[in-house]
């Protein structure tokens, strides 16, 4: 674990598609902290980077096994971390 999620939650629509797809929240979570972020830019993969050493949110996007994005962003604090979709933003 990179960094800590706090308190995890997730959105409505996340869980739907998550569900949908098969998948459990946990997929997602353990690619988040572990430092995969996902289907990023590499200036966003390295603002994530920056943001394990300076105390910033870190975000990472993925796609579900239906190809859903689902969106996982932690909060500068390290106090929550959040399952979205992109629209739920």
């Amino acid at each position: 674990m990179k960094f800590p999620l706090g308190q995890t939650v997730s959105t409505p629509g996340a869980l739907e598609a998550l569900q949908d797809s098969g998948q459990s929240p946990a997929d997602f979570l353990n690619r988040h902290f572990s430092g995969d972020w996902g289907e990023l830019s590499n200036n966003d993969k390295q603002a994530n980077e920056d943001a394990l050493l300076h105390g910033d949110r870190i975000f990472s996007s993925y796609h579900t096994s239906k190809g859903v994005k689902i969106w996982v962003i932690t909060e500068a604090d390290r106090s929550s971390t959040c399952i979205l979709l992109p629209e739920e933003y």
